[in-house]
C-alpha cells in the first residue's frame, strides 16, 4: 500500500507542478475493471460453492503522460479470485508499475519497472497480458530500446517475469537476459530505398539465469544448468501484397519438468507467405518446434511464468461449440503443423454475388506429432529421443477444416454461415477426463442479424456439434437484442443432448443484460456454465462449472 501512495502522489504532484509553470500539465487516463460472482451448488453439472461463496477480480490502470515521459500503475484485487483463474491469486495491491522515457529525437527509449515485449515471431520472447485467463507474464527489471539510424532497432532487456500475485506482485526465480537488433535494408541502402521488394532481417537472444542442483535419473547423478539460452534469426520480405518469412530458431539443452528434464536441444523452423492472386487472397503457413518450451522457472508446467510463444495452428473460432468444447492448444514439447486458408469475394451485382457482394472463406489446418526415434539406456535417460526431420510424425494432434459464407440479403437482414470438419486428439491436448483418443465431429452454425427498428437489432445464433465420441451431440442457441447505442440483451442455451448418459443432458442456460454509456460498460448475467477449457491466442485454461450470478463493470477515461 505504501507503494501504491507514494507512486500515485508522484502523479499528482507531477502535474501540479507542471500545471503551475506551463500551459502543458500532461495528460492523466486510466481505465478500471470489476468482476463479481456469486456461486451455488449444482451437483448435477458439478458445480461447488467456494468457502467465500463469491469471487471478486477488480483492476485499475492510471497512466500519466507528458511529452516523452510516461508513467503507470496498475492496482489489482482478488478477494477471493472468480473461479478459473490462479487460486492462489489473492488480496490487493500493485501487481504492475512503470516508468518509460522516450526521447524519439535522439532515438532513445528507457523503461523501467514492469513491461511487455516481443522478439521477432515470439520463439525467443513474448510477454503479454491475457486477462481472461488470468495469465500474465509481464517482466519486470529494465528495457533499453535504441534507433542509432532510422534502419536499425536494438532493444535490451534485462528482469524477472511475473508468477504470483499475493497483496502485491511477486516474480519469480529465473532472471532473463537478451537483445534483439531489427534492420530496414531498404532504409539502410540508399539504392534499395525506392524498389518495390522490402527485406527486413532480424536476430534476437534471450538466456535465463536460474540457481541449479542436481536431478537423479537411475543410477546417473546430474546437474542442471545455471544458464540456458535461446535465440532466433528471421527475414520477413514483402513485395506488393505479397508478405513472407522464415524464422528458425534453436534453445541448448533445458531439463525442464515440460520436457521430462532431459537435456536434448530444442529446435524450430517456421515460414509463412500471404498475398492474393486476382481476387483470391490466401494464407500459407507450415512451422516445425521441437522442445521449445522455456520457462523463467524449469520446474513450473502448464500458464505459469512462458518466455516465448508457439501459437496454436489452428484458425482462432469465435463460435461457442468450435471455439470451447474442442480447442487446440500448441504441443508446448513439439509438433509439426500446416495451415492454409483463402478468402473470396463475389462482387456486387452479380448473379451469385447479390445485390450486396458474398463473402467466402475456407481454412485447412493439421498438427501431428514430430518425426522420432527414441533413444535407449544412457541416451534415452539424457536426451529423450531424436529427431528424424523436420516433417510430420505418425500421431495426428488435430485437422480442422472449415467453410465459412456472409451475405447481405437487404439492408435490414444478413446471414453467415459455417460448416467444420474437426478430428481432435485429446490425448495431444486434454480438454476432457471422458475420452482419450481421436474426436471426429462436424459443426454446423446458422448466424442471423435483423434489423428490427431504427438502431435496433436481432441476432441469433444455431449450432450443432454432431459426433458419436466423448459427451455425443451438442446444441447451442444465442439470441441477441440490441438497442443503441445503451442496451443489451442475450440469452444462451447449450444443450448436450446426445449425452450417452441421459441425466447428463443438461442444458446449460446462461442470460445477461446490460448498458453502455460511452465508455462505461455494465453487465448482469446469471446462469450455467459447463465445465471446460478456455483458450485464447491457443493458451487455454482449465474452467470449472459453475452456476449463480455475475456482475461486470468496466470504464475508461
Amino acid at each position: 500500500m505504501r507503494e501504491l501512495t507514494l507512486l500515485v502522489t508522484l502523479v499528482f504532484l507531477i502535474s501540479g507542478v507542471t500545471n503551475a509553470q506551463e500551459s502543458d500539465p500532461g495528460v492523466i487516463t486510466g481505465n478500471v475493471s470489476v468482476l463479481w460472482q456469486s456461486y451455488q451448488e449444482d451437483t448435477l453439472i458439478g458445480a461447488v460453492v467456494p468457502p467465500s461463496k463469491t469471487g471478486f477480480n477488480a483492476y485499475a490502470n492510471l497512466i500519466y503522460t507528458k511529452g516523452g515521459f510516461s508513467s503507470g500503475i496498475r492496482y489489482e484485487s482478488y478477494l477471493n479470485s472468480v473461479l478459473g483463474f490462479p487460486g492462489r491469486f489473492k488480496g490487493s495491491g500493485i501487481g504492475y508499475r512503470y516508468a518509460r522515457w522516450n526521447d524519439k529525437e535522439h532515438g532513445v527509449d528507457v523503461t523501467v519497472g514492469n513491461f511487455y515485449e516481443q522478439f521477432g515471431s515470439g520463439f525467443t520472447l513474448r510477454t503479454y497480458e491475457a486477462r481472461n485467463l488470468g495469465l500474465d507474464n509481464a517482466l519486470d527489471g529494465v528495457r533499453l530500446i535504441l534507433n542509432p539510424v532510422e534502419a536499425i532497432t536494438l532493444k535490451m532487456i534485462y528482469g524477472k517475469q511475473r508468477l504470483d500475485f499475493n497483496d502485491g506482485l511477486i516474480n519469480g526465480e529465473g532472471i532473463l537476459r537478451g537483445g534483439s537488433v531489427e534492420v530496414d535494408l531498404n532504409e539502410l541502402i540508399p539504392t534499395l530505398n525506392e524498389a518495390k521488394l522490402k527485406i527486413i532481417p532480424n536476430y534476437s537472444f534471450v538466456s535465463r539465469f536460474q540457481a541449479g542442483g542436481n536431478i537423479i535419473k537411475d543410477t546417473l547423478i546430474l546437474e542442471l544448468p545455471l544458464n540456458v539460452g535461446v535465440w532466433d534469426y528471421g527475414t520477413t520480405i514483402q513485395y506488393g501484397t505479397w508478405r513472407g518469412g522464415v524464422t528458425y530458431a534453436t534453445k541448448i539443452n533445458d531439463p525442464s519438468a515440460d520436457n521430462g528434464f532431459i537435456y536434448k536441444k530444442g529446435g524450430a523452423l517456421m515460414y509463412f507467405l500471404t498475398g492474393n492472386v486476382k481476387d483470391i487472397n490466401f494464407l500459407f503457413k507450415r512451422s516445425t518446434t521441437d522442445n521449445m518450451s522455456f520457462r523463467s522457472d524449469r520446474n513450473l508446467l502448464l500458464f505459469d511464468a512462458p518466455v516465448n510463444y508457439i501459437p496454436a495452428i489452428t484458425k482462432t473460432h469465435t463460435y461457442n461449440l468450435a471455439a470451447t468444447l474442442y480447442p487446440y492448444a500448441t504441443v508446448v514439447n513439439g509438433e509439426s503443423s500446416l495451415r492454409g486458408e483463402l478468402y473470396y469475394s463475389l462482387k456486387r451485382g452479380s448473379k451469385l454475388g447479390g445485390k450486396y457482394g458474398t463473402k467466402m472463406s475456407l481454412a485447412y489446418a493439421t498438427s501431428y506429432s514430430l518425426d522420432t526415434t527414441a533413444l535407449e539406456g544412457v541416451n534415452g535417460d539424457l536426451y529423450g529421443y531424436e529427431r528424424n526431420s523436420w516433417g510430420f510424425g505418425d500421431s495426428l494432434n488435430v485437422r480442422d477444416i472449415s467453410f465459412e459464407m456472409e451475405r447481405k440479403f437487404s439492408k435490414t437482414f444478413k446471414a453467415k454461415i459455417m460448416y467444420m470438419n474437426l478430428q481432435f486428439n485429446t490425448l495431444a491436448t486434454p480438454v476432457t477426463t471422458d475420452y482419450k483418443g481421436i474426436v471426429f465431429a462436424d459443426i454446423f452454425v446458422l448466424e442471423t442479424q435483423i434489423k428490427t427498428a431504427k438502431r435496433q437489432s436481432l441476432r441469433t445464433e444455431f449450432q450443432a456439434l454432431l459426433t458419436e465420441q466423448d459427451k455425443g451431440d451438442w446444441a447451442t442457441v444465442v439470441a441477441e437484442y440490441t438497442w443503441s447505442p445503451h442496451w443489451f440483451a442475450s440469452v444462451m442455451d447449450q444443450y448436450n443432448f446426445g449425452n450417452p448418459d441421459e441425466a447428463k443432458r443438461v442444458h446449460y442456460i446462461y442470460g445477461s443484460a446490460g448498458y453502455i454509456n460511452g465508455a462505461h460498460r455494465l453487465s448482469v448475467g446469471y446462469g450455467k456454465r459447463r465445465e471446460g477449457i478456455f483458450c485464447v491466442g491457443g493458451v487455454c485454461r482449465a474452467v470449472p462449472a459453475s452456476n449463480g450470478m455475475e456482475i461486470t463493470f468496466t470504464s475508461s477515461f
